[in-house]
This record gives C-alpha cells, sequence and structure tokens, in this order.
C-alpha cells in the first residue's frame, strides 16, 4: 500500500466503552408531507403496491435499511392535525386544508395504516400528538385508540374500524417544534411545559408504560436555545424521557470544507443540550437521567427555492425534494459518527425523512424507487453500528474552516459487536484533496481479522444519483490490512470508510 503523506492515528479498545448503541438511533420519519406519502410509501395504482395500495419497491428499500423507528405523522403537520380525520372509512374521510404545507389533506392514509405498514416492516411507531390547536383531550384519546385493549369508546372504535389488536404504539411525541414561530399554535416555554406536563400525565394514566419526548428547541440558531429546554424540562422532567433536538444543515455559500467541519456544531449542540438537562436535574434534586431524541435531522437546503414557487391547495405536490450529492453523504455519515460518540445519552434519532421529501429513497409516480447519495452511510451504520459504542482515541491532523477551528481530517467512530465478534471502524476523510493513512490500534482484539473495507468515494463531491444513473455507490476494495494488532489503512480523499473485524475462531 503507497503510504499518504498525511498521517492519522486511533486507539480502539475494548475497555473504551462510551455506551450500548440503542438501535432506534438509526430511526427515521415520514410526515403527511410532498410526495412522502401519497406517490412514497403509498401508491395505489403502482404496480408493485400491495392489497393496502403500499408500494412493495419502497418497502424493500426501507427493510434494506433496518430502520427500527418511524416518527409519525409529523413534523409541522402534527400541529395543525385531527387525528379523527385519518380513521374509519376512507370514502368518508374528509379533506382538510393543511396549514402547515398549504396543500389538501385526503386522508387516505391514518393511524391504522400506518400502524400496520410499519408492523409490516418490522418497524416501530413514533407517534406524535398535537400540542398545537389540540391538546389533554385529543391525546389521551389517541392513546386510548390506540393501544386499549377494547370495551371502552376509543378502543372499541379501533376494533369496529377494523383492527381488533391494540397497536401497542410505545413511543410518543408531545408535539413538534412548538417554539417555532411557522408553528401552528406556537407556544411559549411557560405555555408548552404546563401543557406537555398536563398531557403526558394524562397519557400515562391511560397506559403507564409509554416513553415520552418532550419538544427541545426547533434548532441552534433559536434565540431563545438553551433557555427553552431549561424552562419546559422544569415542567416536564419527571413525566418524560427524552428531549429533542431538531437540526439541518446545507452548502449554501458552495464552502466544502466548511460544509464537512458542521458536524462540529452538531456535537456541541448535544453537549448543550446534555448539560442542560443536568442543570435541571441537579435544580430537581433528581435521581433520573434524560436522554436526547434527535429525532430530526439530516441535510436539507437544495429544494429551497424550487418550494417557494409551488402553488397552494394541491394534494402531494413535489416537496422538499432534495436531491443529494456525494458531499452530503460525507456529512450525513458524519452525523452518524455524532450520534454514535453520543450513544450514552442520544438514544433515539431520525433521518429525516423516509421517501422522497428530503430522504434517501426517492420515487418515480408509476416508475421506480432509488437509492439517493446519503442512502449508502445511514445504511451502513444501521446495519454495522450495533453493539457497543468505543471512545475512539485519536490523533488526526487538523485545519480551520471559515466558521470552525481545530477540524480533525479524521471523523470516527467505532463499534463492539460481542455477539457477533466484530469491530466496525466508520471514517470520514475529510481532506478534499488527499489521501490519509490511518494506523489503529485493536491490539485489544487477538484473532481479528478486517472481512471488508467499504468505500463510498467519488471524484466529484457534486454528483448524484438519479432513477437511471447511480452515479454514487460504495465499493468493497478498500486499502487496508491489520498486521500485528494495528490496521493500517488509506482512506481516500473525501470519502466515507466502513472497516469491517471479525474475531477468527482458531
Amino acid at each position: 500500500m503507497a503510504a499518504s503523506e498525511l498521517k492519522a492515528k486511533m486507539i480502539v479498545d475494548k475497555a473504551f466503552r462510551i455506551d450500548e448503541v440503542d438501535p432506534r438511533i438509526y430511526g427515521s420519519f415520514i410526515e403527511h408531507l410532498g410526495r412522502a406519502v401519497y406517490g412514497g410509501i403509498y401508491e395505489p395504482t403502482h404496480s408493485t403496491a400491495d392489497a393496502n395500495g403500499f408500494r412493495q419497491d419502497v418497502k424493500d428499500l426501507i427493510k434494506e435499511l433496518q430502520v427500527p423507528i418511524i416518527r409519525y405523522p409529523g413534523g409541522n403537520f402534527v400541529s395543525g392535525y385531527n387525528w379523527e380525520d385519518g380513521v374509519g372509512p376512507v370514502e368518508e374521510r374528509p379533506k382538510r386544508l393543511e396549514l402547515a404545507w398549504r396543500v389538501v389533506e385526503p386522508n387516505y392514509v391514518g393511524t391504522n395504516e400506518f400502524a400496520k405498514w410499519a408492523k409490516e416492516l418490522g418497524t416501530e411507531v413514533m407517534m406524535a400528538v398535537n400540542l398545537g390547536t389540540r391538546g389533554v383531550d385529543a391525546a389521551r384519546n389517541l392513546l386510548e385508540y390506540c393501544n386499549h385493549p377494547g370495551g371502552t369508546y376509543w378502543s372499541d372504535l379501533r376494533i369496529k374500524h377494523g383492527y381488533k389488536e391494540p397497536h401497542n404504539i410505545k413511543t410518543w411525541c408531545l408535539g413538534n417544534e412548538m417554539d417555532g414561530p411557522w408553528q401552528i399554535g406556537q407556544k411559549t416555554a411557560e405555555e408548552y411545559g404546563r401543557l406537555a406536563y398536563e398531557t403526558a400525565k394524562a397519557m400515562r394514566l391511560v397506559d403507564p408504560d409509554i416513553q415520552l419526548v418532550s419538544c427541545g428547541s426547533s434548532s441552534t440558531g433559536m434565540p431563545t436555545f438553551p433557555e427553552w429546554e431549561a424552562t419546559t424540562l422544569e415542567h416536564t422532567y419527571e413525566v418524560s424521557d427524552f428531549v429533542s433536538l431538531h437540526q439541518y444543515y446545507g452548502n449554501r455559500d458552495g464552502d466544502s470544507a466548511n460544509y464537512l467541519a458542521r458536524t462540529m456544531d452538531m456535537d456541541h449542540f448535544i453537549h448543550t443540550v446534555i448539560s442542560t438537562c443536568d442543570y435541571i436535574k441537579a435544580k430537581k434534586r433528581s435521581k433520573k437521567k434524560m436522554f436526547l431524541s434527535f429525532d430530526e435531522w439530516n441535510v436539507w437546503y437544495h429544494s429551497n427555492d424550487q418550494d417557494k414557487k409551488i402553488d397552494p391547495w394541491t394534494i402531494a405536490p413535489a416537496q422538499l425534494e432534495d436531491i443529494y450529492n456525494f458531499e452530503d453523504a460525507l456529512l450525513v455519515g458524519s452525523m452518524l459518527i455524532t450520534l454514535l460518540r453520543h450513544a450514552d445519552r442520544v438514544k433515539m434519532a431520525c433521518l429525516a425523512q423516509l421517501v422522497n421529501v428530503i430522504a434517501p429513497i426517492m420515487t418515480e409516480e408509476g416508475g421506480k424507487a432509488w437509492k439517493q447519495t446519503i442512502f449508502y452511510p445511514y445504511l451502513h451504520a444501521s446495519i454495522y453500528g450495533r453493539g457497543t459504542s468505543l471512545l475512539p482515541i485519536v490523533d488526526s491532523p487538523k485545519y480551520d474552516a471559515q466558521d470552525y477551528t481545530d477540524v480533525p481530517y479524521l471523523d470516527s467512530a467505532a463499534v463492539y459487536n460481542e455477539q457477533k465478534d466484530e469491530v466496525t471502524i466508520f471514517a470520514v476523510n475529510r481532506h478534499l484533496t488527499e489521501g490519509l493513512q490511518l494506523t489503529c490500534d485493536v491490539r485489544g482484539f487477538e484473532h481479528y481479522t478486517i472481512i471488508e473495507h467499504i468505500v463510498l468515494e467519488h471524484d466529484d463531491l457534486k454528483a448524484g444519483n438519479s432513477a437511471h444513473d447511480e452515479k454514487v455507490k460504495p465499493h468493497s476494495n478498500g486499502a487496508s490490512e491489520l498486521k500485528d494488532g494495528y490496521v493500517t489503512a488509506n482512506l481516500s480523499k473525501a470519502s466515507w470508510n466502513v472497516i469491517r473485524l471479525k474475531k477468527i475462531n482458531h
């Protein structure tokens, strides 16, 4: 192997543990927005549609990703949604003005259809309740409808609608981005904290086994961040299990080196929210640890101008349809690495979203379903990033970007799957023009060998995929070797790498 001039060192040892990776960090999100539902997961006239109208080709791609949990039905949508509109005979369901995205919602798909679809995929539902235009009553009724076995008004109504067995949805979001001025029914921190507390209290009386997510700030850019978290958690700390984080990034100015450093901001965001949670814990003298649900994260900027031209009050227009390029896949890889390095506190996360809307999977109506560039790091992390997140000790050359200083060229995480006797090293080389030679000390893993080195690379950072041309896809011909307890790997310029080690049984 020809050595690169840039060199980085790393130690990976099973004693340096962060925590078990909760598989739910590989979750995703389907909102009633654009073509996520209609023309995305649901297209009754499609050649692959099942008896319920859901596309099998899309289901197959989602199964490939092994998505463990999917947030539904929003998002901004949920803050004006009457869940009762989406249950019962489809022909009797009303069409509504949907104010969050200024479209018409036909309600062909609702709670039951989505829960059944998720069950067929083997994934859980993270259900959101409307705390914008509604509150305690609608939330407790929806929970009773979904989870109570029978013998009451709402549970019997579910049975009447053809779903005898309860859906047993165990994860619930208490509203969405309630601090945002764009949100229908925006709340102050005090207003939201009180409403979320009372809603949580009532929901836990209906089903004590549920887990609840309290709304954090809509992003780090909100003027009230992190005061919003501190104020709302004063109310919800003892009744919620998670606080939410949302963050999207884009490369609007074309500065790729700065763009690939944006996970420095994500890391700071997570640290700040953890600090705020722990401050409230101390203030309340609580023994409870608050966990984080990063239930919206992705790249989102390509479609912004196009979305300004959409005519209002149509059904399922093409909205938020970012077509991703190669550098977007690198950033998504780094965002996944960041989540893994915080596995002790981030226990759920949702790549937003799953199909068509800022998504790894795209569809042509009546045609193909295809993989965007960001599909691949998400796939690799979901499949190989299960087990124990290890703390890598890294010594990497660094650079200064426009907004960030001391950015390591090597961005990395490691996961040890004790059950399978496997170790996976995830690594992004952020250098845009030079390879990076990585030397990784894995002496703590005796009798291991490299079984695969997956690489996602392309000479053009702006290269993207389409339904008929997959320019950006991984290969397994990475240059790495393991000798005397050290992995030596050449990470090509601007690349995503997955180095898989497995124990050899003698």
